[in-house]
């Protein structure tokens, strides 16, 4: 059985002009709602999205990171969705994945659910999404979150609004990380289903991943939420949210 409510596709986009269309109408048989928020593009994919019928396109007036991007989201489809099922913009998800997605959501439960993409190994996939992927793993398990196999998919279902209130700090890629450990200590169950993923040779693909800048920010953050963590006991379960 399929759990009850109403689901939204949620594509946060920065600079992903040639490929955001084809991912938008890729979604479409799905017959969900497609919302798009535009993190700050200066590419002209504000300009693609103009032409685009059928989805509702929200805009920062200028780059704050994906994690912004998608709370963005998250507060637009409060009171209108139940669940939001995020994409990648870059083209590397299949939104045929979905269903199995939704499969994977168990009746009376209000999981997170994660796309755990199959074929990372492969040469033609990026290394630093295949040492990313690990490294991400072990620290979100040692920063006392969930034990998965794909922690830094973008393909994800959320459960909304608890997803929206978890207090999570970074706004960058990290977010995607960090909600999986404080949806951790906060009870909410994760769960994961495989998924594919295409890394085609020879198609251009835009990614705004920087090595250096984003593992000293994923370090970062994973410094904060074993500290945290360590603190958990003192504070008696209670976990300091983001400043408003």
């Amino acid at each position: 059985m399929n759990p009850t409510g109403r689901f939204a596709i949620l594509i946060p986009v920065y600079n992903h002009a040639e490929g955001i269309v084809s991912v938008i109408e890729r979604a479409r048989p799905l017959a969900f709602p497609i919302w798009v928020v535009d993190d700050g593009s200066t590419d002209g994919t504000a300009a693609c999205l103009q032409n685009v019928p059928g989805v509702t396109v929200l805009r920062h007036k200028k780059n704050l990171g994906k994690g912004a991007a998608i709370l963005t989201g998250f507060a637009a489809l409060r009171g209108t969705a139940d669940w939001a099922i995020t994409l990648d913009a870059d083209g590397q998800h299949d939104p045929g994945d979905i269903p199995a997605l939704i499969r994977a959501i168990p009746m009376e439960l209000r999981p997170i659910v994660v796309g755990s993409r199959k074929g990372m190994s492969g040469s033609d996939v990026p290394w630093t999404s295949r040492f990313g992927r690990k490294f991400s793993n072990f620290w979100v398990r040692a920063a006392g979150g969930p034990d998965l196999s794909d922690t830094q998919s973008g393909m994800r279902i959320y459960p909304l609004p608890e997803s929206a209130s978890l207090g999570v700090e970074a706004r960058r890629f990290q977010f995607e990380v960090e909600i999986l450990v404080r949806a951790r200590w906060q009870g909410i169950p994760i769960r994961e289903a495989p998924v594919g993923v295409s890394y085609t040779p020879g198609r251009k693909r835009v990614s705004h991943f920087r090595p250096c800048v984003d593992f000293c920010r994923n370090t970062g953050t994973f410094s904060r939420l074993i500290f945290l963590r360590l603190l958990r006991p003192v504070l008696g379960r209670r976990i300091p949210e983001r400043p408003s």
